[in-house]
């Protein structure tokens, strides 16, 4: 079955979900190169089928704010786009973390 998005308007979307806007992205890339939210728009409307059986949207990709991203995530063929932030430090400090478990 296909199912076709935009994946501009998934974007953003997604941004909108978590209470941010385009305006709050400080860049678009992966681990190499880097462009800018406005370069991304202009290059990201078109549609794709988020439920191909191949990955369609390169899975490094990201779009960053201060101290968040969004990171694209794949499942048997499925796409979308997960958000992230930085964790919260515990308030408790301790000497030594248990690591066994």
């Amino acid at each position: 079955m296909n199912v076709n998005i935009n994946l501009l308007k998934e974007t953003i979307e997604a941004l909108s979900r978590h209470e941010k806007t385009p305006e709050d992205v400080l860049w678009v890339g992966n681990f190499e190169e880097w462009e800018t939210w406005e370069n991304f728009a202009n290059s990201a409307n078109f549609e794709y089928d988020s439920e191909s059986e191949i990955v369609e949207i390169d899975t490094t990709l990201k779009i960053v704010g201060d101290d968040w991203w969004l990171e694209r995530e794949e499942y048997e063929g499925s796409e979308w786009w997960e958000f992230k932030t930085l964790p919260t430090q515990p308030e408790e400090e301790v000497s030594c973390l248990e690591l066994k478990r």
